[in-house]
């Protein structure tokens, strides 16, 4: 089974970069411009890893992050430009 990998990301560029490198290695990549669409995909889905953007064109990554550890624990990577 392949590990599944969210990435919420608003630059698609940098998307896509993440994407095609998680992928070459054999993951699934999940992907959402913005926060609340990832949130909602993960209160019907699971996934292995969630590679988060801080600046979100629709909330704070930081704050999704909160909200989303309320009923997940799966582990987080922040990116970010700052």
């Amino acid at each position: 089974m392949k590990h599944r990998i969210l990435i919420v990301e608003d630059e698609p560029a940098i998307t896509d970069n993440i994407q095609y490198a998680l992928e070459t290695d054999g993951f699934v990549s999940v992907c959402f411009s913005e926060g609340k669409k990832a949130k909602e995909y993960l209160q019907n889905e699971t996934v292995d890893l969630i590679v988060l953007d801080i600046g979100l064109p629709d909330i704070n990554g930081f704050e999704l992050c909160k909200d989303i550890r309320k009923s997940i624990t799966t582990p987080v990577i922040f990116l970010t430009a700052r």
